[in-house]
């Protein structure tokens, strides 16, 4: 399949968010795969050439930028391994700054610099002489590709290379949405007739690009069946539930993978002793070695149970913080790596003091550590109300480390309730979201830990999920042929 790929992050060139490493780790597997796939990227100022191989310029598009001007932008050809990249470059907009903002936020044109760069990418199959069959678009700075496409290629120009794609709009981040006031409605193009909420570019009263391309999209994308399913529910869908309630029919889940090569038991050079679904013994080893390098407790049959992430609300780790001296005396030992406010660390350090051998605080995040802490525990708490990109899940089972998860996260349909399925289990939900909710989950667990038979098949199956990119990539290749499917119907309409 011919896919053009649309992103403002590709993990080797330039990463701002973790959808730098989707955005790569995607495009890899689907060119492993043998697909004929091009990535376009701005060039943004922190974005690296040096990676890219055979780095040519290939001819230059202009596009209206504002009412009554316009924007040049070069365009660069270069090879990233497997990858052809595209480097789309305009100095004022993108080359002398930062994909989204700098240190005093987002740039307030970035309305502006999206709106050019949508135009120009799809003006750049042009010189790239690249007719595709579908153009995956992420998250709200791509957001106008599929209005731009819908409005100025299929509806009027039939000979465009744009004009035989359909468009796939993978949302990423839900909560940034791309919001702007609608006096940009001149300035970008968009006639005035699709600033509306039912079917067009508004929502709140303002131009919002998320929304756009939820809207103009052949397919829309999110992160799992669940998901999908959750953000079409009231207060569910960051004021957009109407749209993907409406869109229903044209809306999949699908599970991002995870990069095996670096996160893999089996071939970790970065932990004591390798493992894997056949011979655990390498994980006992590295639990000992976890609890004798952070000074905890040596105890083989003492469950040890870590989290990894910011410790603020929107991670969840409140609901830990209220718990932790209670989830302690009952003989657990825990680890949190991440970081937050001073006061937060402070409390942290006092319940350590406290709790000496029995409780571990790593501020920031370091790699060693947090390879040793995914083989040597048992359980990683990520109990965020509502995070179903967060990629920790797929890690810890791949290290046989059991998750607990709130019920209705949007993780629930690929984390499957122990407590509700002992034999297809692979972690532990808690219900409702409140302190209550969790101590009985993290007590259930604790029974179920006891059984240590029963726990090795746990861990086993775990190990066993498969959430690599190549699983993932088969799936995207599923929902890409639903819009080819689409094109080809209105071709011959």
């Amino acid at each position: 399949m011919r896919i053009a790929f649309v992103t403002p992050e590709l993990q080797t060139l330039v990463r701002r968010t973790n959808l730098a490493t989707v955005s790569e780790s995607l495009c890899n597997a689907l060119a492993d795969d043998g697909h004929d796939l091009r990535v376009f990227v701005p060039r943004t100022q922190m974005l690296d050439v040096e990676p890219l191989e055979e780095l040519v310029e290939i001819g230059a598009v202009t596009v209206p930028d504002g009412i009554d001007r316009s924007a040049t932008f070069t365009v660069r050809r270069g090879k990233l391994g497997k990858l052809q990249v595209y480097l789309l470059e305009n100095d004022a907009l993108f080359g002398e700054r930062n994909p989204y903002g700098d240190a005093n936020g987002p740039y307030p044109d970035n309305w502006r610099r999206y709106a050019a760069f949508a135009r120009a990418m799809l003006e750049s199959l042009v010189p790239a002489e690249y007719e595709p069959e579908l153009i995956h678009c992420l998250d709200w700075t791509t957001g106008l590709v599929p209005v731009f496409h819908k409005l100025e290629y299929v509806d009027l120009d039939k000979e465009h290379p744009a004009t035989q794609a359909g468009t796939f709009f993978a949302i990423h981040n839900l909560a940034i949405q791309g919001a702007f006031e609608r006096e940009i409605l001149p300035h970008i193009g968009i006639p005035h007739r699709h600033f509306r909420t039912t079917g067009g570019i508004e929502l709140g009263g303002k131009v919002n690009f998320l929304k756009a391309g939820a809207e103009f999209a052949t397919i829309i994308g999110t992160h799992s069946a669940s998901h999908a399913q959750k953000i079409q529910e009231l207060d569910r869908g960051y004021g957009l539930e109407e749209t993907f309630s409406a869109r229903k029919k044209e809306l999949v889940g699908i599970t991002n993978g995870i990069d095996y090569h670096a996160w893999d038991p089996a071939t970790d050079e970065l932990l004591p002793a390798r493992f894997d679904a056949k011979n655990l013994n390498g994980k006992k080893r590295c639990k000992a070695a976890l609890q004798s390098a952070l000074r905890l407790d040596n105890g083989p049959r003492t469950p040890v149970a870590c989290t990894i992430g910011r410790w603020d609300a929107d991670s969840g780790f409140d609901l830990v913080a209220q718990n932790i001296t209670q989830i302690l005396e009952r003989n657990v030992e825990m680890v949190v790596m991440g970081s937050g406010q001073p006061d937060i660390h402070q409390r942290l350090q006092t319940i350590e003091e406290s709790f000496i051998g029995r409780f571990r605080v790593i501020e920031s995040y370091d790699a060693n550590t947090a390879h040793l802490m995914m083989g040597g525990s048992d359980v990683l708490l990520l109990p965020s109300h509502y995070q179903p990109s967060n990629p920790f899940f797929a890690i810890a089972m791949r290290y046989g480390v059991t998750p607990v998860i709130y019920s209705q996260s949007g993780l629930e349909d690929v984390v499957l309730d122990m407590l509700s399925d002992k034999r297809k289990g692979t972690g532990f939900h808690f219900s409702p979201y409140s302190s209550d909710g969790l101590m009985e989950c993290i007590n259930e667990l604790i029974t179920v830990y006891r059984d240590a038979a029963g726990w090795k098949r746990l861990v086993t199956r775990c190990l066993n999920q498969d959430f690599s990119w190549g699983a993932t990539a088969a799936e995207y290749l599923k929902a890409y042929r639903r819009v080819t499917r689409r094109v080809k119907s209105r071709l011959t309409n």
